[in-house]
């Protein structure tokens, strides 16, 4: 994560009861929810005091590091988004990273891909067996990613692998549908799968700034084939601001997308993005997310090391149950904080 502070404080050897407190309550008065501050110190035990101080005020700790004996923690101002889908069963939906090489290069990917990406393909032989194993645990849909799904060449059977067990989603640029990648989308079955295809605004200005000359142009063409395929199709748009966000539910209201087909979301600041949100687990509901290298916790942090849950992805039970451990003990550790400031 690109992690540049707003303010940066030089603890200078002070703790919480040696004046910190006071520098940490200060900055965050000058600054706005979202802002970064960063806290710099040779002594790491503060750590376990910022964390704590940062949940108990809705804030949140977005990174900590070490190097050569200087400590830095990095605070975002303010709580992460609202979390929907609180009562969702964990792992209902399972995310799969069917490869990471892309045929753009958006500024703001959280997976960094691009056409020079290495693939780091998922393989038809790994999806046909969590394909296999998924149901038992509860599974009732895919979501299919990367990276563009399309650019493998056997998408088609990877998705009537996963659609066999679960309605899939596939997400995608919507660019490729041409030749054989069209002839491997007709063969989808339109009743399991939906194509969800990335439009970042209503206009071609904003998404072209982001992808590139053109791509909104073609990712409109692209949405309709699918829809001429006929398969239901979600539009997604990477917003930044409540502005960018009114103008394209605008858009939606005037060719009549249906609510469940609308999926709006804001840029994370990972991947290439240089500004948006500084997302941590806390703020993310686990949506078990599956790629080549293991298993995550989102598909938001899919090839970063906070993210990651456990390299082993078989057998598929002992994956899920690894991401409910780590859920449990967040919310044992939650209690635990919870326990310091037990007043009577």
């Amino acid at each position: 994560m690109n992690l540049t502070p707003h303010i940066a404080i030089d603890a200078a050897g002070r703790t919480f009861a040696s004046g910190l407190l006071i520098d940490l309550i200060g900055a965050m008065r000058r600054t706005e929810p979202g802002d970064l501050v960063a806290i710099t110190s040779t002594d790491g035990s503060i750590g376990i005091d910022l964390d704590a101080w940062a949940r108990f005020t809705g804030n949140s700790l977005v990174s900590a590091t070490a190097q050569a004996g200087q400590w830095r923690w990095v605070i975002r101002h303010g709580r992460g988004p609202a979390r929907e889908d609180d009562h969702r069963a964990l792992g209902s939906r399972l995310w799969l990273y069917t490869n990471f090489d892309c045929n753009l290069k958006c500024d703001y990917c959280c997976v960094r891909s691009s056409p020079g990406t290495p693939r780091r393909e998922l393989g038809l032989d790994r999806v046909r067996r969590i394909a296999r194993e998924a149901p038992a645990l509860g599974v009732s849909a895919f979501f299919l990613t990367g990276g563009e799904p399309f650019l493998l060449p056997d998408i088609d059977a990877v998705v009537q692998a996963c659609a066999a067990a679960a309605p899939a989603t596939v997400l995608t640029n919507g660019m490729l549908f041409r030749g054989p990648r069209l002839r491997a989308l007709a063969s989808m079955p339109r009743d399991r799968v939906t194509l969800q295809i990335s439009l970042d605004s209503p206009t071609p200005e904003l998404h072209d700034a982001h992808r590139g000359a053109g791509t909104w142009a073609r990712a409109w063409e692209g949405i309709q084939i699918a829809r001429r395929e006929g398969f239901r199709v979600r539009l997604a748009a990477t917003i930044s601001s409540d502005e960018e966000e009114e103008a394209f539910r605008r858009f939606l209201d005037a060719h009549d997308i249906a609510t469940e087909d609308r999926v709006i979301r804001r840029i994370a600041l990972r991947g290439y993005a240089t500004k948006g949100l500084a997302l941590v687990r806390t703020d993310l509901l686990p949506e078990i997310t599956i790629t080549a290298e293991g298993v995550y916790w989102h598909p938001v942090g899919a090839e970063d090391a906070d993210l990651l849950v456990t390299r082993e992805m078989f057998p598929l039970a002992a994956a899920f149950d690894a991401v409910r451990r780590t859920a449990e003990e967040e919310q044992r550790f939650q209690a635990r904080l919870a326990s310091i400031f037990y007043c009577a």
